[in-house]
């Protein structure tokens, strides 16, 4: 959240290891987003409410009370009840401490019919007609629920009759996040209590059964209190995903500061157990994103946030560099294992393209298939990140193009299945397909590398692919760029931009 000049970053931690267990609210405050600051926990287990863990929550700030937290705590017997704390010093800016208020807690128990094992993590709350509305993720069967509770004083808490949403054969619905986007495709964020025909909403749920987060764009019927997805959104895991890579339980909130919509999302380890207790840490944050409609009305599109470019330094550029087909051309004059790269390729021909089957749903899976050196007729091309000087290891992030019966279909993909020469690693071939327009034949890319991290964003932002990768030849001054083309079809750069990137102030 942003409150009074300050970012506030709370997330699930473990003081005593790398592993999970002990969960508390860890704290970190920032001016810009980017360069962070730990403070002491704001919350331990400490409350028969909470005694067996603080889960996640949300916070919302309420007009002249300042932010409140929502969160889920597990009582003695392992039920999941939902919490609410609040600063214990609201003139300090850092907010230091947090109190549990015994006579308020807890404001929302599970009641008949409420799985009370799963029944978690408090979304952060609007305000319409008279109350307060929230949202907590449950499920019932395989039916994913996210149950809708109303307030007008943000501490007795009502169930409504009916959820705000659920859907069949999707199994937990983690961490939701409901929230309002501009129509008309403009970038700026809205708070959370915008309702009206100028928007349309968001749903987004983290399915606990795939560990992916998944959206839906639709509306808002503020009337019944439902919300009912467009027919251009597909519910469950076939569904649009912020992330298609290593991303989850991500969370939004609206910056005032800036009029945007931030999310961040977690990106877990692919390595063992045992790999993060020698590291003495386990898990990072994505680069927080900017999150708006695209025009189309559709889909989303994210961005890195502008914060980010304060870090870059040396630049290079090129452009219009031909690659032919086998081409690899080295991009140097950086520090390849930490880098952000702005690339836009130009497709000469589309007329190679490959007959798409109709029955390639499975991004992932068709990535696998047809991975960066497989020859195809437009693509694979793209960069070559993390790589050894003899291409030993390499983390690929890739297009193909291929002809369907009315348009063209475009397939992202950031394989990590030859990341590493370390055995034990989750190496997989991540993958979405990316809704673009080809008339201009130009495909931009935009990838950030650290070291462990190739978090890429295609289209503008509308494909968005987080890898997690462990090379052990492609590190530090070791480590290569490469631009590619396996593709028949001749590719020209029409434009790249690469700078090193600077070390931010860790969350020290």
């Amino acid at each position: 959240m942003y409150y009074k000049g300050i970012y506030h970053f709370f997330y699930q931690y473990n003081p005593k290891g790398a592993v999970w267990g002990n969960i508390v609210w860890a704290h970190s405050v920032s001016k810009d987003m980017i360069n962070w600051e730990s403070l002491e926990p704001a919350m331990y287990p400490s409350k028969p409410f909470d005694i067996k863990g603080c889960w996640s929550g949300s916070a919302t700030i309420l007009p002249n009370k300042g932010p409140i937290i929502l969160y889920t705590g597990l009582d003695s017997k392992d039920r999941q009840l939902q919490n609410y704390a609040v600063p214990a010093n609201l003139s300090d800016p850092y907010l230091r401490k947090w109190i549990k208020p015994d006579h308020i807690n807890p404001i929302v128990d599970p009641d008949q019919g409420v799985n009370a094992s799963a029944f978690r993590d408090p979304t952060t709350a609007w305000w319409l007609n008279g109350h307060w509305r929230m949202l907590v993720g449950s499920k019932r069967h395989y039916r994913g629920i996210a149950y809708l509770y109303r307030s007008r004083d943000f501490i007795s808490w009502i169930k409504a009759k009916h959820p705000l949403h659920s859907a069949p054969h999707t199994d937990m619905w983690e961490c939701p996040d409901f929230y309002p986007v501009l129509l008309s495709g403009d970038r700026r964020g809205l708070d959370t209590s915008v309702v009206g025909k100028h928007v349309k909403h968001v749903l987004k749920v983290s399915l606990d059964a795939t560990r992916y987060d998944y959206y839906t764009v639709g509306t808002y019927l503020t009337d019944k209190d439902r919300y009912v997805p467009d027919n251009t959104s597909v519910d469950g895991w076939d569904g649009l995903r912020y992330d298609y890579g290593n991303f989850y339980a991500s969370k939004s909130f609206f910056d005032p500061a800036k009029n945007r919509r931030i999310i961040w999302g977690w990106v877990n380890e692919s390595d063992a157990t045992e790999d993060n207790v020698i590291k003495g840490w386990a898990g990072i944050q994505a680069i927080p994103r900017t999150v708006w409609l695209d025009p189309n009305q559709r889909q989303l599109r994210q961005w890195p946030i502008e914060e980010l470019e304060t870090l870059r330094g040396k630049n290079i550029k090129m452009s219009h560099q031909q690659l032919k087909t086998g081409d690899h051309i080295e991009i140097k004059g950086i520090t390849p294992a930490q880098v952000d790269v702005d690339v836009t390729f130009h497709i000469e021909s589309l007329d190679k393209a490959e007959l798409f089957n109709p029955s390639w749903k499975n991004a992932q899976d068709l990535c696998a298939q047809k991975g960066s050196m497989v020859k195809g007729g437009v693509g694979p091309f793209g960069l070559l990140t993390l790589a050894s000087k003899n291409l030993e290891e390499y983390t690929p992030v890739f297009f193909r193009v291929f002809k369907a019966s009315k348009n063209y279909v475009v397939l992202l993909c950031s394989d990590a299945r030859s990341s590493s020469l370390k055995d034990g690693l989750y190496k997989p071939s991540f993958a979405g397909f990316v809704d673009i327009d080809l008339a201009d034949k130009k495909l931009p890319l935009r990838t950030l590398i650290d070291h462990s991290v190739v978090e890429s964003f295609g289209g503008g932002g509308k494909t968005c692919i987080t890898s997690r990768v462990y090379p052990t030849l492609a590190v530090l001054e070791n480590a290569h760029l490469y631009a590619f083309n396996h593709g028949t079809e001749t590719i020209t750069i029409e434009n790249l931009n690469a700078w090193n990137m600077k070390k931010p102030r860790m969350n020290t």
